[in-house]
Protein backbone atom coordinates (compact mmCIF):
# COMPACT_ATOMS: atom_id res chain seq x y z
CA UNK A 1 0.00 0.00 0.00
CA UNK A 2 1.45 3.36 -1.06
CA UNK A 3 1.89 6.08 1.57
CA UNK A 4 -0.23 9.21 1.25
CA UNK A 5 1.47 11.85 -0.91
CA UNK A 6 3.26 14.70 0.85
CA UNK A 7 3.92 18.25 -0.30
CA UNK A 8 7.52 19.27 -0.86
CA UNK A 9 6.99 22.17 1.58
CA UNK A 10 5.99 19.73 4.32
CA UNK A 11 8.90 17.36 3.70
CA UNK A 12 11.45 20.19 3.73
CA UNK A 13 10.10 21.28 7.14
CA UNK A 14 9.98 17.75 8.59
CA UNK A 15 11.27 17.38 12.14
CA UNK A 16 12.53 13.84 11.60
CA UNK A 17 13.30 11.31 8.88
CA UNK A 18 10.38 9.65 7.11
CA UNK A 19 10.91 5.94 6.31
CA UNK A 20 8.34 5.94 3.47
CA UNK A 21 7.43 9.17 1.71
CA UNK A 22 5.64 9.76 -1.55
CA UNK A 23 6.05 13.00 -3.47
CA UNK A 24 4.92 14.28 -6.86
CA UNK A 25 6.04 17.30 -8.79
CA UNK A 26 7.92 18.65 -11.78
CA UNK A 27 11.59 18.11 -12.51
CA UNK A 28 13.66 21.28 -12.30
CA UNK A 29 17.03 19.69 -13.05
CA UNK A 30 18.67 16.29 -13.34
CA UNK A 31 22.37 15.57 -12.91
CA UNK A 32 23.84 12.11 -13.44
CA UNK A 33 26.61 10.53 -11.38
CA UNK A 34 28.07 7.03 -11.33
CA UNK A 35 25.29 4.64 -10.30
CA UNK A 36 22.60 7.26 -9.57
CA UNK A 37 21.11 10.60 -10.54
CA UNK A 38 20.36 13.81 -8.60
CA UNK A 39 16.91 15.18 -9.43
CA UNK A 40 15.52 18.50 -8.14
CA UNK A 41 11.75 18.21 -7.74
CA UNK A 42 9.36 21.12 -7.13
CA UNK A 43 5.59 20.82 -6.71
CA UNK A 44 4.71 24.51 -6.41
CA UNK A 45 4.03 24.36 -2.67
CA UNK A 46 7.11 26.43 -1.83
CA UNK A 47 10.14 28.11 -3.33
CA UNK A 48 12.51 25.29 -2.43
CA UNK A 49 12.94 22.02 -4.28
CA UNK A 50 13.45 18.55 -2.84
CA UNK A 51 16.55 16.69 -3.97
CA UNK A 52 15.91 13.11 -5.03
CA UNK A 53 18.61 10.46 -5.15
CA UNK A 54 17.56 8.06 -7.91
CA UNK A 55 19.76 4.92 -7.92
CA UNK A 56 20.14 2.86 -11.06
CA UNK A 57 18.09 -0.33 -11.08
CA UNK A 58 15.13 0.79 -8.94
CA UNK A 59 11.63 0.34 -10.44
CA UNK A 60 11.01 3.10 -12.96
CA UNK A 61 14.69 4.03 -13.32
CA UNK A 62 14.86 2.25 -16.64
CA UNK A 63 12.92 5.21 -18.03
CA UNK A 64 15.48 7.78 -16.90
CA UNK A 65 15.66 9.23 -20.39
CA UNK A 66 12.18 10.64 -19.67
CA UNK A 67 13.23 12.25 -16.36
CA UNK A 68 14.00 15.56 -17.99
CA UNK A 69 13.44 19.19 -17.02
CA UNK A 70 9.70 19.88 -16.97
CA UNK A 71 8.58 16.26 -16.65
CA UNK A 72 5.96 15.36 -14.03
CA UNK A 73 7.41 12.74 -11.70
CA UNK A 74 6.29 10.57 -8.80
CA UNK A 75 8.90 9.28 -6.36
CA UNK A 76 8.67 7.06 -3.31
CA UNK A 77 11.45 6.46 -0.83
CA UNK A 78 13.09 7.44 2.45
CA UNK A 79 13.37 11.06 3.55
CA UNK A 80 16.86 11.13 5.06
CA UNK A 81 19.36 13.75 6.22
CA UNK A 82 21.11 15.22 3.20
CA UNK A 83 24.79 14.65 2.57
CA UNK A 84 25.00 17.88 0.56
CA UNK A 85 25.37 21.47 1.69
CA UNK A 86 22.50 23.95 1.91
CA UNK A 87 19.74 21.40 2.38
CA UNK A 88 18.52 19.47 5.39
CA UNK A 89 16.68 16.58 3.75
CA UNK A 90 16.79 14.53 0.58
CA UNK A 91 14.66 11.64 -0.61
CA UNK A 92 16.45 8.41 -1.49
CA UNK A 93 14.08 6.93 -4.03
CA UNK A 94 13.09 3.29 -4.03
CA UNK A 95 10.67 3.78 -6.92
CA UNK A 96 10.04 6.48 -9.53
CA UNK A 97 7.42 6.92 -12.20
CA UNK A 98 7.22 9.51 -14.97
CA UNK A 99 3.62 10.77 -14.93
CA UNK A 100 4.02 13.18 -17.82
CA UNK A 101 7.16 13.46 -19.97
CA UNK A 102 8.38 16.83 -21.25
CA UNK A 103 9.54 16.36 -24.79
CA UNK A 104 12.34 18.13 -26.60
CA UNK A 105 12.01 21.89 -26.73
CA UNK A 106 10.66 22.47 -23.22
CA UNK A 107 11.21 26.24 -22.97
CA UNK A 108 11.92 26.68 -19.24
CA UNK A 109 15.45 25.42 -18.84
CA UNK A 110 17.63 26.10 -15.78
CA UNK A 111 18.61 29.68 -16.49
CA UNK A 112 17.18 33.13 -15.85
CA UNK A 113 14.56 34.13 -18.39
CA UNK A 114 13.52 37.70 -19.03
CA UNK A 115 10.07 38.88 -17.97
CA UNK A 116 9.31 39.67 -21.61
CA UNK A 117 10.11 36.10 -22.64
CA UNK A 118 7.99 34.66 -19.82
CA UNK A 119 5.00 36.86 -20.70
CA UNK A 120 5.01 34.99 -24.01
CA UNK A 121 4.93 31.74 -22.01
CA UNK A 122 2.24 32.80 -19.52
CA UNK A 123 0.76 29.29 -19.63
CA UNK A 124 4.02 27.90 -18.18
CA UNK A 125 5.65 30.74 -16.27
CA UNK A 126 4.13 29.78 -12.89
CA UNK A 127 6.62 26.89 -12.88
CA UNK A 128 9.55 29.30 -12.55
CA UNK A 129 10.86 30.34 -9.15
CA UNK A 130 9.90 33.99 -9.62
CA UNK A 131 6.34 33.51 -10.80
CA UNK A 132 5.64 30.64 -8.46
CA UNK A 133 6.61 33.04 -5.67
CA UNK A 134 4.45 35.83 -7.13
CA UNK A 135 1.33 33.70 -7.24
CA UNK A 136 1.86 32.14 -3.81
CA UNK A 137 2.18 35.67 -2.39
CA UNK A 138 -0.93 36.67 -4.32
CA UNK A 139 -2.83 33.88 -2.57
CA UNK A 140 -1.37 34.78 0.81
CA UNK A 141 -2.27 38.47 0.44
CA UNK A 142 -5.78 37.60 -0.74
CA UNK A 143 -6.34 35.56 2.40
CA UNK A 144 -4.96 38.41 4.53
CA UNK A 145 -7.47 40.83 2.97
CA UNK A 146 -10.40 38.61 3.92
CA UNK A 147 -9.03 38.05 7.42
CA UNK A 148 -8.61 41.81 7.98
CA UNK A 149 -12.21 42.61 7.13
CA UNK A 150 -13.66 39.60 8.92
CA UNK A 151 -11.88 40.63 12.13
CA UNK A 152 -13.48 44.09 11.88
CA UNK A 153 -17.07 43.00 11.33
CA UNK A 154 -17.25 43.53 7.56
CA UNK A 155 -19.40 41.26 5.41
CA UNK A 156 -18.05 40.03 2.07
CA UNK A 157 -20.60 40.85 -0.63
CA UNK A 158 -20.78 40.28 -4.37
CA UNK A 159 -21.68 43.15 -6.69
CA UNK A 160 -22.60 42.75 -10.36
CA UNK A 161 -19.97 42.10 -13.00
CA UNK A 162 -22.47 42.99 -15.72
CA UNK A 163 -23.82 46.45 -14.97
CA UNK A 164 -25.82 49.31 -16.41
CA UNK A 165 -23.76 52.09 -14.77
CA UNK A 166 -20.17 53.19 -15.17
CA UNK A 167 -19.67 54.64 -11.66
CA UNK A 168 -19.48 58.00 -13.46
CA UNK A 169 -16.16 58.34 -15.16
CA UNK A 170 -14.24 55.51 -13.50
CA UNK A 171 -12.95 54.34 -16.89
CA UNK A 172 -13.73 53.32 -20.47
CA UNK A 173 -16.22 50.46 -20.70
CA UNK A 174 -16.36 47.03 -22.32
CA UNK A 175 -19.83 46.58 -23.82
CA UNK A 176 -21.71 43.33 -23.22
CA UNK A 177 -23.85 41.74 -25.92
CA UNK A 178 -25.50 38.35 -26.22
CA UNK A 179 -24.74 35.68 -28.81
CA UNK A 180 -21.86 33.46 -29.80
CA UNK A 181 -18.51 34.89 -30.85
CA UNK A 182 -18.02 34.90 -34.61
CA UNK A 183 -15.58 32.00 -34.41
CA UNK A 184 -18.18 29.87 -32.63
CA UNK A 185 -21.11 30.31 -35.04
CA UNK A 186 -22.83 27.00 -35.88
CA UNK A 187 -22.33 26.12 -39.51
CA UNK A 188 -24.91 27.84 -41.70
CA UNK A 189 -26.46 29.92 -38.88
CA UNK A 190 -26.08 33.67 -39.42
CA UNK A 191 -25.61 35.92 -36.40
CA UNK A 192 -28.31 38.35 -37.51
CA UNK A 193 -31.77 37.61 -36.16
CA UNK A 194 -30.76 34.64 -34.01
CA UNK A 195 -32.85 34.50 -30.83
CA UNK A 196 -31.11 36.24 -27.93
CA UNK A 197 -28.41 37.87 -30.03
CA UNK A 198 -27.22 41.41 -29.40
CA UNK A 199 -29.62 44.10 -30.57
CA UNK A 200 -32.27 41.56 -31.57
CA UNK A 201 -33.09 40.71 -27.95
CA UNK A 202 -35.45 42.43 -25.54
CA UNK A 203 -37.22 44.60 -28.06
CA UNK A 204 -34.13 46.03 -29.76
CA UNK A 205 -32.40 47.18 -26.57
CA UNK A 206 -30.04 44.24 -26.29
CA UNK A 207 -30.32 41.23 -23.99
CA UNK A 208 -31.15 43.39 -20.94
CA UNK A 209 -33.31 45.90 -22.75
CA UNK A 210 -30.69 48.60 -22.27
CA UNK A 211 -26.92 48.99 -22.81
CA UNK A 212 -24.80 46.84 -20.52
CA UNK A 213 -21.10 46.73 -19.76
CA UNK A 214 -18.53 44.97 -17.63
CA UNK A 215 -18.15 46.71 -14.30
CA UNK A 216 -15.43 49.25 -13.63
CA UNK A 217 -16.33 49.36 -9.93
CA UNK A 218 -18.78 47.80 -7.50
CA UNK A 219 -18.85 50.93 -5.35
CA UNK A 220 -22.36 52.19 -6.00
CA UNK A 221 -23.96 48.78 -5.36
CA UNK A 222 -21.75 48.24 -2.30
CA UNK A 223 -23.02 51.53 -0.88
CA UNK A 224 -26.58 50.18 -1.00
CA UNK A 225 -25.53 47.09 0.95
CA UNK A 226 -23.54 49.13 3.49
CA UNK A 227 -26.70 51.12 4.19
CA UNK A 228 -28.35 47.86 5.20
CA UNK A 229 -25.57 45.67 6.62
CA UNK A 230 -23.38 48.41 8.08
CA UNK A 231 -19.93 47.28 6.92
CA UNK A 232 -19.33 45.44 3.66
CA UNK A 233 -16.55 44.89 1.14
CA UNK A 234 -16.24 43.53 -2.36
CA UNK A 235 -13.17 41.76 -3.70
CA UNK A 236 -13.57 40.90 -7.33
CA UNK A 237 -12.71 41.64 -10.95
CA UNK A 238 -13.09 45.02 -12.63
CA UNK A 239 -12.61 45.94 -16.27
CA UNK A 240 -11.42 49.08 -18.03
CA UNK A 241 -11.10 49.48 -21.76
CA UNK A 242 -8.46 52.21 -22.00
CA UNK A 243 -5.99 51.43 -24.78
CA UNK A 244 -3.09 51.75 -22.35
CA UNK A 245 0.14 49.78 -22.30
CA UNK A 246 1.73 51.32 -19.21
CA UNK A 247 3.23 49.11 -16.47
CA UNK A 248 0.40 50.17 -14.11
CA UNK A 249 -2.68 49.36 -16.21
CA UNK A 250 -4.49 46.21 -17.28
CA UNK A 251 -7.87 45.63 -18.88
CA UNK A 252 -8.89 43.12 -16.21
CA UNK A 253 -7.79 43.40 -12.60
CA UNK A 254 -9.09 42.85 -9.06
CA UNK A 255 -10.45 45.53 -6.78
CA UNK A 256 -10.95 45.65 -3.01
CA UNK A 257 -13.82 48.03 -2.23
CA UNK A 258 -15.09 48.44 1.35
CA UNK A 259 -18.06 50.64 2.25
CA UNK A 260 -18.93 51.41 5.86
CA UNK A 261 -21.96 53.18 7.30
CA UNK A 262 -21.25 55.91 9.86
CA UNK A 263 -17.58 56.24 8.78
CA UNK A 264 -16.24 59.71 8.05
CA UNK A 265 -13.17 60.60 6.00
CA UNK A 266 -10.75 60.08 8.89
CA UNK A 267 -12.26 56.67 9.59
CA UNK A 268 -11.84 55.86 5.89
CA UNK A 269 -8.13 56.71 5.97
CA UNK A 270 -7.70 54.70 9.19
CA UNK A 271 -9.29 51.69 7.48
CA UNK A 272 -7.10 51.99 4.37
CA UNK A 273 -3.94 52.33 6.42
CA UNK A 274 -4.89 49.39 8.60
CA UNK A 275 -5.58 47.18 5.59
CA UNK A 276 -2.27 47.92 3.86
CA UNK A 277 -0.31 47.46 7.08
CA UNK A 278 -2.11 44.18 7.77
CA UNK A 279 -1.39 42.71 4.33
CA UNK A 280 2.25 43.81 4.31
CA UNK A 281 2.70 42.37 7.81
CA UNK A 282 1.18 39.04 6.74
CA UNK A 283 3.51 38.86 3.74
CA UNK A 284 6.55 39.50 5.95
CA UNK A 285 5.49 36.91 8.53
CA UNK A 286 4.13 34.16 6.35
CA UNK A 287 5.80 34.69 2.99
CA UNK A 288 9.38 35.30 4.10
CA UNK A 289 10.88 32.61 1.86
CA UNK A 290 9.18 33.91 -1.28
CA UNK A 291 9.91 37.54 -0.37
CA UNK A 292 13.60 36.66 -0.05
CA UNK A 293 13.67 35.92 -3.79
CA UNK A 294 12.38 39.40 -4.64
CA UNK A 295 14.75 40.96 -2.11
CA UNK A 296 17.70 39.29 -3.86
CA UNK A 297 16.77 39.48 -7.52
CA UNK A 298 14.02 42.07 -8.09
CA UNK A 299 14.41 44.91 -5.59
CA UNK A 300 17.42 44.69 -3.28
CA UNK A 301 16.38 46.02 0.12
CA UNK A 302 12.70 45.13 -0.41
CA UNK A 303 12.24 43.45 2.98
CA UNK A 304 13.82 46.40 4.76
CA UNK A 305 11.54 48.79 2.87
CA UNK A 306 8.42 46.79 3.77
CA UNK A 307 9.47 46.66 7.42
CA UNK A 308 9.92 50.44 7.25
CA UNK A 309 6.32 50.83 6.07
CA UNK A 310 5.13 49.18 9.24
CA UNK A 311 7.40 51.17 11.54
CA UNK A 312 6.70 54.84 10.88
CA UNK A 313 3.62 57.04 10.82
CA UNK A 314 1.89 57.89 7.55
CA UNK A 315 1.43 61.65 7.11
CA UNK A 316 -1.93 63.11 6.08
CA UNK A 317 -1.91 66.32 4.07
CA UNK A 318 -4.47 68.28 2.07
CA UNK A 319 -4.46 68.59 -1.71
CA UNK A 320 -3.49 72.27 -1.33
CA UNK A 321 -0.54 71.33 0.87
CA UNK A 322 0.51 68.72 -1.70
CA UNK A 323 0.53 71.28 -4.51
CA UNK A 324 2.43 73.73 -2.31
CA UNK A 325 5.11 71.08 -1.72
CA UNK A 326 5.37 70.33 -5.44
CA UNK A 327 5.63 74.00 -6.40
CA UNK A 328 8.27 74.68 -3.75
CA UNK A 329 10.34 71.62 -4.69
CA UNK A 330 11.87 73.15 -7.80
CA UNK A 331 11.41 69.76 -9.46
CA UNK A 332 11.13 69.50 -13.21
CA UNK A 333 7.87 67.77 -13.99
CA UNK A 334 6.53 66.81 -17.38
CA UNK A 335 3.18 68.16 -16.20
CA UNK A 336 3.72 71.23 -13.98
CA UNK A 337 1.55 71.11 -10.83
CA UNK A 338 -1.37 73.56 -10.95
CA UNK A 339 -4.01 74.29 -8.31
CA UNK A 340 -7.33 72.87 -9.52
CA UNK A 341 -5.77 70.09 -11.66
CA UNK A 342 -5.47 66.48 -10.62
CA UNK A 343 -2.13 65.11 -9.45
CA UNK A 344 -0.19 63.14 -12.06
CA UNK A 345 1.73 59.94 -11.36
CA UNK A 346 5.02 61.85 -11.35
CA UNK A 347 3.61 64.19 -8.68
CA UNK A 348 2.34 61.31 -6.57
CA UNK A 349 5.67 59.49 -6.69
CA UNK A 350 7.62 62.65 -5.86
CA UNK A 351 5.52 63.19 -2.76
CA UNK A 352 5.88 59.65 -1.39
CA UNK A 353 9.34 58.73 -2.69
CA UNK A 354 11.30 61.98 -2.49
CA UNK A 355 9.55 64.30 -0.06
CA UNK A 356 8.01 62.01 2.57
CA UNK A 357 10.01 58.86 1.73
CA UNK A 358 7.06 56.68 2.59
CA UNK A 359 3.27 56.43 2.30
CA UNK A 360 1.26 59.64 2.49
CA UNK A 361 -2.46 60.44 2.38
CA UNK A 362 -3.62 63.40 0.29
CA UNK A 363 -7.17 64.53 0.98
CA UNK A 364 -9.79 67.24 0.30
CA UNK A 365 -9.47 67.64 -3.44
CA UNK A 366 -11.26 70.31 -5.52
CA UNK A 367 -14.81 69.23 -6.28
CA UNK A 368 -14.28 70.17 -9.94
CA UNK A 369 -12.00 67.16 -10.54
CA UNK A 370 -13.98 64.55 -8.60
CA UNK A 371 -17.19 62.54 -9.24
CA UNK A 372 -20.70 63.45 -8.09
CA UNK A 373 -20.91 61.01 -5.17
CA UNK A 374 -18.16 62.55 -3.02
CA UNK A 375 -19.29 64.59 0.00
CA UNK A 376 -19.16 68.32 -0.62
CA UNK A 377 -17.37 70.64 1.78
CA UNK A 378 -17.15 74.38 2.25
CA UNK A 379 -14.64 76.10 0.03
CA UNK A 380 -15.27 73.99 -3.07
CA UNK A 381 -13.56 70.81 -1.89
CA UNK A 382 -14.85 67.28 -1.37
CA UNK A 383 -14.09 64.73 1.32
CA UNK A 384 -11.86 62.62 -0.91
CA UNK A 385 -8.55 60.91 -0.13
CA UNK A 386 -5.78 59.06 -1.94
CA UNK A 387 -3.06 56.91 -0.40
CA UNK A 388 0.24 57.30 -2.26
CA UNK A 389 3.00 54.71 -1.81
CA UNK A 390 6.56 54.41 -3.16
CA UNK A 391 7.13 52.71 -6.53
CA UNK A 392 3.41 52.54 -7.24
CA UNK A 393 1.95 56.02 -6.72
CA UNK A 394 -1.76 55.96 -5.99
CA UNK A 395 -2.70 52.74 -4.23
CA UNK A 396 -6.03 53.72 -2.65
CA UNK A 397 -8.67 56.21 -3.74
CA UNK A 398 -11.75 56.88 -1.66
CA UNK A 399 -14.07 59.40 -0.07
CA UNK A 400 -16.86 60.10 2.31
CA UNK A 401 -19.98 59.70 0.19
CA UNK A 402 -22.56 62.47 -0.19
CA UNK A 403 -25.54 61.36 1.90
CA UNK A 404 -27.52 64.63 1.71
CA UNK A 405 -30.10 64.21 -1.04
CA UNK A 406 -30.55 67.90 -1.98
CA UNK A 407 -26.79 68.42 -2.36
CA UNK A 408 -26.42 65.17 -4.29
CA UNK A 409 -29.20 66.16 -6.71
CA UNK A 410 -27.73 69.63 -7.16
CA UNK A 411 -24.31 68.15 -7.93
CA UNK A 412 -25.76 65.76 -10.50
CA UNK A 413 -27.62 68.63 -12.15
CA UNK A 414 -24.40 70.67 -12.21
CA UNK A 415 -22.63 67.84 -14.02
CA UNK A 416 -25.51 67.31 -16.46
CA UNK A 417 -26.38 63.83 -15.19
CA UNK A 418 -29.86 62.36 -15.34
CA UNK A 419 -31.11 61.55 -11.83
CA UNK A 420 -33.60 59.07 -13.29
CA UNK A 421 -30.72 56.83 -14.32
CA UNK A 422 -29.70 56.61 -10.66
CA UNK A 423 -33.13 56.39 -9.04
CA UNK A 424 -32.06 53.38 -7.00
CA UNK A 425 -28.97 55.19 -5.72
CA UNK A 426 -30.99 58.25 -4.78
CA UNK A 427 -33.55 56.08 -2.96
CA UNK A 428 -30.77 55.04 -0.57
CA UNK A 429 -30.62 58.72 0.47
CA UNK A 430 -34.37 59.24 0.56
CA UNK A 431 -35.07 56.42 2.97
CA UNK A 432 -32.73 56.16 5.92
CA UNK A 433 -29.62 57.58 4.29
CA UNK A 434 -26.66 57.87 6.64
CA UNK A 435 -23.10 59.18 6.54
CA UNK A 436 -20.80 56.54 5.04
CA UNK A 437 -17.41 56.19 3.41
CA UNK A 438 -15.44 53.80 1.28
CA UNK A 439 -12.50 53.34 -1.03
CA UNK A 440 -11.10 51.30 -3.87
CA UNK A 441 -7.73 49.53 -3.72
CA UNK A 442 -6.25 47.88 -6.80
CA UNK A 443 -5.12 44.45 -5.59
CA UNK A 444 -2.42 44.13 -8.25
CA UNK A 445 -0.92 47.46 -7.24
CA UNK A 446 -0.78 46.19 -3.66
CA UNK A 447 1.08 43.13 -4.94
CA UNK A 448 3.50 45.38 -6.82
CA UNK A 449 4.19 47.17 -3.53
CA UNK A 450 4.72 43.87 -1.68
CA UNK A 451 6.93 42.16 -4.28
CA UNK A 452 8.74 45.10 -5.88
CA UNK A 453 7.65 43.80 -9.30
CA UNK A 454 7.44 46.91 -11.51
CA UNK A 455 4.92 45.72 -14.11
CA UNK A 456 1.28 44.85 -13.38
CA UNK A 457 1.40 42.15 -16.08
CA UNK A 458 3.74 40.16 -13.86
CA UNK A 459 1.48 39.92 -10.80
CA UNK A 460 -1.56 38.67 -12.78
CA UNK A 461 -1.50 34.99 -13.83
CA UNK A 462 -3.05 35.68 -17.25
CA UNK A 463 -2.86 39.43 -17.98
CA UNK A 464 -5.42 41.07 -20.26
CA UNK A 465 -3.91 44.05 -22.05
CA UNK A 466 -4.51 45.61 -25.50
CA UNK A 467 -3.77 43.02 -28.19
CA UNK A 468 -3.34 40.19 -25.66
CA UNK A 469 -6.05 37.51 -25.41
CA UNK A 470 -4.37 34.20 -26.16
CA UNK A 471 -6.39 31.99 -23.81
Amino acid sequence: MKPSPSLVAALLKSDSPVPRALVRGWVRTRRDAKGFSFVELNDGSCLGSLQLIVPEGIPGAEGQKDITTGAALEAEGELAPSQGKGQRWELVASRVKVLGPAGPGYPLQKKRHSDEFLREKAHLRARTNKFGAVFRLRSLCSGAVHAFFRERGFFHVHTPIITGNDCEGAGELFSVTAGRPAAAQPCGEPAEGRPGSGEGAAGGGGFFGRPASLTVSGQLEAELLALALGRVYTFGPAFRAENSNTPRHAAEFWMIEPEAAFFDLEDDMDLAEGLVRHVVGAALREGAEDLSLFDRFVEPGLVRRLEGLLGGGWPRISYREAVDILLASGGRFEFPPVYGSDLQTEHERFLCETHFRGPVFVSRYPASIKPFYMRQEEGGTVGAMDLLVPRVGELVGGSQREERLPLLLARMEELGQDPEAYWWYLDSRRWGGAPHSGFGLGFERLLMLVTGVPNIRDVIPFPRTPGNLEF
